[in-house]
């Protein structure tokens, strides 16, 4: 059974930074996409991020220049690098390999 563990996330002023990690189990990802999306409450789910197998970034207009995503094959987790944080990211974070798993998320707090 594959299965996707967040941690990371916290409570950090407007300005600081966060690195979200997703290590993934039951399965050798290096293949497969992987994403982070992100919940507010009372929003629909949002794409943040996307990685590639080997290269090739995407990123929400918002973030871009302050997320950085990336991945280590070897250790089978992905990271999401979140600088300049706003009040705006506050959100529970997701990791995602499409059509096989989702984490069960990490809470971001950014305050003002």
């Amino acid at each position: 059974q594959v299965q996707l563990v967040e941690s990371g996330g916290g409570l950090v002023q407007a300005g600081g930074s966060l690195r979200l990690s997703c290590a993934a189990s039951g399965i050798s990802f290096g293949p497969y996409v992987v994403a982070w999306f992100r919940q507010a409450p009372g929003k629909q789910r949002e794409l943040v991020a996307r990685i590639g197998s080997v290269y090739g970034t995407h990123y929400l207009d918002s973030v871009k220049g302050r997320f950085t995503i990336s991945r280590d094959n070897a250790k089978n987790t992905a990271y999401l690098r979140m600088n300049n944080l706003e009040p705006e990211d506050t959100a529970v974070y997701y990791c995602n390999i499409p059509d096989v798993a989702w984490g069960q998320g990490t809470q971001v707090t950014v305050s003002s």
